[in-house]
């Protein structure tokens, strides 16, 4: 089989894309963190701590964090698959659709529309353009596994596709809302409800967006590096399962003390620390792959 040519020209342009929002997020931080010492540097209405403060965090989340994730899947992709991408112009796309939302999402910020929901402050304009972006990069992966000459599916496979579902899931049901305006949005839920559903959303962004993505990389980029198989693919499926059923059933633990029923602060508190399973197993699996190395 003749060996295959990979596109390594759009993760090159997504990793210096992500330098630069990561670049923008820190700046934006040390100025945000000059504010809290010093009132004076709130220079109203578009620079203040209150517009600063989310702009810095949706640039580290997601221009650097989630763009970094961006080039890392598209290249594993490929390998992992044993075959370029499945389309090299929707690649493409969505490395500008990408810079645009992000562009948006920054001026929309300053300018104050916000939902004032944490980790997805961006009105329901925006959340358009992620569905438009989610979209597009789950396809072309989807595309590519699909049409895979490996046969089997490798560990980092599973995480990616669950990273990929999981995310869709989490923020199609969070952004449910009703618009008033170009820029204005309620949320669908109220009261208890809408916490409740905002920190399922929250916490989980967290594990489908920020735990997911790295284990793929950690179970890709440790055996490549390293020349050491992974000490039991077996412990990664255990781990990979544990961490789905588990971490779904923990965010109501940022709402503790709160009006939401005890029941649910109770079981997202057990779940939690039954979270140390999916953790330790990867740990574990990494350590003993490079036991006597």
């Amino acid at each position: 089989m003749d060996k295959p040519t990979y596109n390594t020209a759009i993760v090159r342009s997504f990793v210096n894309w992500s330098v630069i929002w990561g670049l923008v997020a820190v700046l934006v931080g040390v100025i945000v963190s000059f504010q809290m010492i010093n009132p004076d540097l709130n220079l109203p209405p578009f620079l203040t701590f209150g517009r600063l403060r989310p702009l810095h965090t949706n640039a580290g989340i997601y221009g650097w964090g989630v763009g970094t994730i961006f080039a890392m899947f598209l290249y594993m992709v490929q390998r992992l698959c044993k075959r370029p991408l499945w389309s090299d112009k929707l690649a493409r796309f969505q490395l500008w659709f990408f810079n645009a939302t992000i562009i948006a999402s920054a001026v929309t910020l300053l300018l104050g529309y916000t939902t004032s929901k944490e980790y997805h402050e961006m009105e329901w304009p925006i959340d358009v353009m992620v569905v438009i972006l989610w979209v597009a990069f789950a396809v072309n992966i989807v595309m590519t596994i699909a049409k895979r000459r490996e046969e089997q599916m490798y560990i980092s496979l599973w995480y990616m596709l669950a990273s990929i579902v999981g995310v869709a899931i989490l923020y199609l049901v969070n952004s449910a809302a009703v618009p008033v305006s170009l820029f204005k949005s309620y949320s669908a839920y109220a009261g208890t409800n809408d916490a409740n559903v905002h920190w399922w959303f929250g916490h989980n962004a967290v594990a489908m967006a920020l735990t997911a993505p790295p284990l793929a990389m950690f179970y890709y980029f440790l055996p490549k590096s390293t020349g050491v198989p992974i000490f039991s693919h077996r412990l990664s499926i255990i781990s990979f399962w544990s961490l789905i059923f588990m971490y779904l059933w923990t965010g109501a633990h940022h709402l503790l003390w709160t009006p939401v029923p005890d029941w649910i602060q109770t079981l997202a508190m057990a779940f939690s620390v039954m979270l140390i399973a999916p953790s330790w197993g990867s740990v574990f699996n990494g350590y003993l792959s490079m036991n006597g190395q």
